[in-house]
């Protein structure tokens, strides 16, 4: 599994607004100056952020961006699914459907079971938890020692 830029850089987006939630609504101009993505590529990333209700926008002399809710309640999960679509490593973890050999296949519960914890992980982590500096497995996720042996 490899995070797209897209959604690394919506979860850097979102970090900047949390920590800077006290403050009007900041614009892609602003954003684009303090997270380091170009203007047009912040603008992109907004556009599905703000269609899941993650962030919200104002018109006018005064507007711009802003969370739509706490940073507690967003976890990296939830901000890789809008960007990405999923968190699967393989396309049957999904879909047993998905390919023939599912039914009799040696690996697919093992791509299942850490699968299982990599989306645990993932839905665990807030971006509170982030900005806090949490440990990872500290912030309520699986831990890599609950899948056993392999």
């Amino acid at each position: 599994m490899k995070l797209s830029a897209r959604a690394r850089y919506a979860v850097r987006i979102l970090l900047d607004l949390a920590v800077h939630e006290e403050e009007t609504p900041v614009s892609t101009v602003v954003l684009s100056e303090r997270t380091g993505i170009t203007l047009p590529f912040v603008e992109q990333l907004l556009k599905p952020l703000k269609r899941s209700g993650l962030v919200a926008s104002k018109r006018g002399a005064v507007g711009g961006y802003r969370l739509n809710r706490a940073a507690s309640e967003i976890s990296l999960g939830e901000v890789i699914r809008i960007m990405d679509g999923s968190l699967s490593l393989t396309n049957c973890c999904e879909d047993e459907t998905y390919c023939f050999r599912s039914g009799d296949c040696p690996t697919r519960e093992t791509w299942k079971r850490l699968n299982a914890v990599i989306v645990g992980a993932f839905d665990a982590i807030r971006l509170s938890d982030v900005i806090a500096g949490v440990p990872v497995f500290s912030a309520g996720g699986p831990d890599l020692r609950d899948i056993g042996p392999l």
